[in-house]
């Protein structure tokens, strides 16, 4: 009882002593100018907000939207990383977008259900497809919170909900033939069909017979028996096996019985995407190939098996989706055991379109024949539309070599590829080059332009250019050892191509005030600038401003940095002959599905004007046809006798490497309904002047089109699409330029 007492009066006075001690004041507001009322400071409250559940579920989503699969693995909580693997978790979701042949996914969040420490979200996702087009799942995401963030705990169903337990999804695709592709007159050029590897070995050739042997590879090769000798003459007497090139088997049992019997002939039998005649304008076709690895699988998020030939280049290339056609496709869900549970969708096939064709398949080969020999190119465009008639690069290449079942395929690709020139290379669209003379057109338009000149105006061209300061520059005839132009009037020296003339133009017009007026108006031409021919790949060229005076006279001449493709110039010389329309280059006649459904159309599209007036468009086409029929015009021996109006220049461009490229450009002009007017551009790459190789090329391409065959032998030649010497022989003087 006293322990008790003493702890009570203790207790006692620990409550009085507390009572006793100081408190502290109250707190008193200050008047301040941020508090002008006084109010008292108001104690800190703790205010941490819990996380937001849907903010969690939507970077999950955004990460599967980028595939960015270990972005989603970070987000998952604990014991779903502890259930499965990341590279198995990443696999799960890369099968499914392949098996799917998923283009895009999309996603929105529907609903949220929060509970303190868990949260389900509502999603709805859409799978677009290539193959069966979009599916839509709603589907449920659970989350947790783990240290204080919330975590996805992860099952397959997120991904599908038919995917729970292992199940995996399986597409069943079917693939139409492949299109066909056609000239405008209803050809094939390439095709699926059986086709035959020719090739010759020398020591059995027999005596007496190798006469008929050539001849009958010629026929089924379309090469002449000289081009075919040549491919073994060092080497008779061997066992070496020589690759001759292709044909269709239908042409070789046309022609059995003939052939069966020949020593020396090789043919092995294989079946392929084919290209006929060793290919027919082979840049602007392309070729086919198997699928690289590197690209398989952005192939089979397209809906492609993987196994196919898919277009490298050319129209197989740009074409694909037409070529291709649509697939069929079937999506399963199978499991586990590969037993089908259920299918998801069901898409039919629809067939390839066929593509027709600008060309015309024999008019394109002997366009191919015409370069053949020469580094360069040939553009054939008709005049008043825009329609790719001919276009033949040089050294040309044949697409068969591609094949893998071509038992000539391996030596042939390694002479392709061991060739210095680059056959692959399409010289008509990705060639640049300085176009030399053939610029004087633009310059001579830009002269008339700036209110300067007239087609009258007259100058003394002689040897020598020395209106920049301590240079001289020597004309073409000086350096042929011919005479001299004399005095000319403008037209006229488009006429004789008089470099003095033309130099002076430049130099003049920078230095009144006029720097750019050359490359605006060539840009305004076309140049420096895509023709807008999509279907083959093209350079744009390059059109730069003139920096000072002798950019500004190297440009006059077409010369210095400025580059062209001689597609650009087939375009601007047919404009000129066709009243001044700028036409979109087509070689895509039509597109057409095998019950007619025509899905593309050819209709001439016009890009714009040349920025010139009409009176300076008549002055040039009359120079240019002065070129080409004045007894003084560079051009003119060259078109001699031919009945054709052809309205042209001569260009001779000069380059570090070698001899000058020879150029020569223009349209014709006989107006008959039945075969529309063209226009041409040829170059021949460091083959001399362009009134000697160019302007004969020329010639014979407006030969076939107009007669259907050559007419005239050139120089070079002992009979049609044979050389008589390696280098031509010019057996006059040379009326050439610059």
């Amino acid at each position: 009882m006293k322990m008790k007492k003493f702890l009570s009066l203790l207790l006692l006075t620990v409550v009085l002593l507390s009572s006793c001690r100081p408190q502290p004041a109250p707190a008193e507001a200050t008047l301040t100018p941020d508090n002008p009322a006084g109010e008292l400071p108001q104690p800190a409250v703790n205010t941490t907000a819990a996380p937001d559940p849907q903010a969690a579920a939507r970077a999950f989503l955004d990460a599967w939207q980028q595939e960015n699969y270990e972005g989603m693995y970070a987000l998952l909580a604990q014991t779903s990383r502890d259930a499965i693997p990341q590279e198995d978790f990443s696999q799960r979701y890369t099968s499914t977008a392949l098996s799917l042949s998923l283009v895009e996914l999309t996603y929105e969040l529907l609903s949220t259900l929060t509970n303190p420490r868990s949260a389900t979200v509502a999603y709805r996702v859409t799978f677009s497809t290539a193959l069966v087009g979009e599916l839509q799942r709603d589907m449920e995401m659970g989350l947790v919170l783990e240290n204080g963030e919330w975590k996805v705990e992860w099952e397959d169903g997120m991904i599908m909900p038919e995917l729970r337990g292992g199940n995996r999804l399986a597409m069943d695709v079917s693939t139409p033939s492949r299109g066909e592709i056609y000239d405008r007159e209803g050809n094939v050029l390439v095709a699926e069909a059986d086709a035959v590897a020719l090739g010759i070995v020398p020591d059995q050739i027999e005596d007496g017979r190798e006469g008929q042997l050539l001849d009958e590879l010629s026929r089924l090769t379309g090469k002449t028996p000289e081009s075919i000798q040549a491919l073994y003459e060092d080497a008779r007497g061997t066992n070496w096996y020589f690759p001759v090139g292709e044909t269709s088997a239908e042409e070789r049992d046309f022609r059995y019985d003939s052939l069966s019997g020949l020593g020396g002939l090789v043919m092995n039998d294989f079946r392929s995407r084919y290209y006929f005649d060793g290919g027919i304008a082979p840049h602007v076709t392309g070729y086919v190939q198997p699928i690289p690895l590197e690209e398989l699988e952005d192939y089979q998020r397209q809906g492609y098996l993987g196994d196919e030939k898919v277009g490298r280049s050319g129209l197989e290339k740009w074409a694909e989706s037409y070529l291709t056609g649509q697939r069929g496709a079937s999506l399963y869900v199978v499991d586990a055991q590969g037993q089908i549970v259920t299918r998801l969708a069901q898409v039919d096939s629809r067939p390839a379109k066929n593509i027709t064709t600008t060309l015309e398949s024999d008019f394109q080969l002997q366009v191919q024949d015409a370069i053949s020999g020469f580094t360069g190119a040939v553009v054939v465009l008709e005049r008043d539309t825009g329609r790719v008639l001919a276009m033949a690069s040089s050294p040309g290449f044949d697409p068969n070599v591609f094949e893998p079942s071509n038992y000539n395929r391996n030596a042939m690709l390694q002479e392709l590829f061991s060739n210095t020139n680059q056959p692959l290379l399409n010289r008509a669209t990705q060639g640049g080059y300085p176009l030399g003379s053939v610029f004087k057109i633009i310059t001579m338009a830009a002269a008339l332009e700036s209110g300067i000149y007239t087609p009258d105006t007259i100058y003394e061209c002689g040897y020598e250019f020395n209106e920049l300061p301590n240079l001289t520059l020597y004309d073409w005839t000086y350096e042929k050892e011919v005479a001299a132009s004399g005095t000319l009037t403008l037209s006229e020296g488009l006429m004789r191509s008089c470099n003095p003339y033309f130099w002076h133009i430049g130099l003049d017009l920078y230095r009144q005030n006029q720097p750019k007026l050359v490359s605006e108006l060539a840009r305004g031409f076309g140049l420096g600038k895509p023709t807008g021919f999509e279907q083959v790949a093209e350079d744009i060229g390059s059109m730069p401003d003139p920096a000072n005076e002798g950019d500004a006279v190297q440009l006059a001449i077409g010369q210095g940095t400025m580059l062209v493709t001689p597609l650009q110039v087939a375009r601007f010389v047919a404009a000129i002959g066709n009243g001044g329309t700028l036409y979109r280059p087509q070689v895509i006649e039509q597109a057409v599905s095998p019950d007619g459904e025509v899905a593309l159309q050819f209709k001439p599209e016009a890009q714009g004007e040349l920025p010139i007036s009409d009176e300076t468009l008549k002055a040039v086409q009359d120079a240019m046809r002065m070129v080409v029929n004045a007894p003084r015009g560079t051009a003119r021996r060259a078109f001699s006798g031919l009945e054709i109006p052809v309205y042209g220049k001569t260009g001779t461009a000069q380059n570090p490497m070698g001899k000058p490229h020879a150029w020569f450009a223009g349209y014709t002009r006989n107006e008959n309904p039945d075969r529309p007017d063209i226009a041409i551009a040829v170059i021949a790459e460091n083959a001399g002047e362009g009134s000697d190789i160019a302007a004969p090329i020329f010639r014979r391409v407006v030969e076939l089109y107009f007669y259907g065959k050559p007419l005239r032998l050139y120089d070079w030649e002992s009979k049609f699409n044979v050389t008589a010497t390696p280098t031509p022989l010019v057996t006059e003087t040379p009326q050439a330029e610059e």
